[in-house]
């Protein structure tokens, strides 16, 4: 028997978390405004996250606002813990949704701390469908090399747009998540409250700033 689940397993991430965001975008400049929406979203980045002098647990936290305010937290967590979701309770989900905006959040400040005052220049977008738009951008270092490729993949719902992924280099992170994530609960009997414990103490080591 097809399921939703087995369909959204055959998908790739962007249409699977498309699909669990389940709103078409209204059509017309949507292309426009996601390629707005990145550059807005990149210059606020540089103005709280690259400025000298900020700290590591600062920069964590102004980026926690933007990572709630501007990625589809709950649908990529979804995507990210695959078809395990449905077998844990709603209260591992719960806290395993904590864990992961945890984790997600400190590997983004991690992985763009060293493109800090760099430019991000959009090379061109292109439209996935109703309800989802890519976004290929630079980040142009003059006095550090090549540029860094990145991809954006977004998501709409309504007039609201969420990102869906974040491609650097060619590596998702959510599709690695993903594949970690995956592994550690088929090596723990297939039990998602696994998974969970190695989180907590990955996210105990990371030593994260209050979030209040």
């Amino acid at each position: 028997m097809i399921t939703r689940r087995s369909v959204l397993a055959l998908l790739g991430p962007v249409v699977a978390i498309a699909l669990l965001l389940a709103v078409p975008a209204a059509a017309g400049d949507f292309e426009q405004r996601a390629e707005k929406f990145i550059v807005s979203l990149a210059q606020q980045a540089i103005d709280s996250l690259a400025k000298p002098g900020v700290q590591r647990g600062e920069r964590i936290k102004r980026f926690r606002v933007m990572f709630n305010d501007h990625f589809a937290v709950h649908a990529i967590g979804r995507f990210v813990l695959g078809r395990h979701w449905q077998q844990a309770t709603d209260k591992e989900q719960a806290e395993y949704l904590v864990l992961f905006e945890d984790l997600m959040v400190v590997s983004y400040v991690d992985r763009f701390q060293k493109y800090a005052g760099e430019n991000l220049r959009v090379v061109k977008s292109r439209i996935e469908g109703d309800s989802t738009a890519t976004v290929f951008t630079e980040i142009v270092r003059p006095d550090a090399g090549p540029a860094v490729q990145v991809i954006w993949r977004i998501g709409a719902k309504g007039d609201m747009l969420k990102i869906l992924d974040v491609l650097v280099e060619g590596t998702s992170l959510s599709q690695t998540l993903r594949a970690d994530f995956g592994s550690i609960i088929r090596q723990r009997e297939g039990k998602v409250a696994a998974l969970i414990h190695e989180l907590r103490l990955k996210t105990a080591e990371l030593k994260l700033p209050d979030k209040n």
